[in-house]
């Protein structure tokens, strides 16, 4: 069975970082495109980066480019987002995603099998 957990949330001010971490279990991770979304409340869940199998085919969101960073680490099977110089229009829950194919298939949310139970990020004015 496949579980994805999110750690590294919290309540953060304009400007500061916050990293995010996903550990994965129970797929084979190295061959699984990974991904970030965020939703808030009342809205849908939005695409923030993805990142391929190998880690060579990464995109992003528009409004986090330059911000934001997507990493993985294979042999711990765990995925990252780095986040630096957040704004409140940050503030979200945070779902780490996963398709069991390399290469990614895109940014919608129902091209990803499995999800993480998500993480709340606040970023404070």
């Amino acid at each position: 069975q496949v579980q994805l957990v999110e750690s590294g949330g919290g309540l953060v001010q304009t400007g500061d970082s916050l990293t995010l971490s996903c550990a994965a279990s129970g797929l084979t991770f190295s061959t699984a495109t990974m991904a970030w979304f965020r939703q808030v409340p009342g809205k849908e869940r939005n695409f923030v980066a993805f990142i391929s199998g190998r880690g060579s085919m990464i995109e992003y969101v528009d409004s986090v480019k330059g911000r934001f960073t997507i990493s993985r680490d294979n042999a711990k099977n765990t995925m990252y987002l780095q986040m630096n110089n957040l704004k409140p229009e940050d503030t979200a829950v945070y779902y780490c995603a996963a398709d069991p194919l390399p290469i990614p298939r895109g940014r919608l949310a129902h091209q990803y099998d499995y999800w993480g139970q998500g993480i709340q990020v606040t970023v404070s004015s």
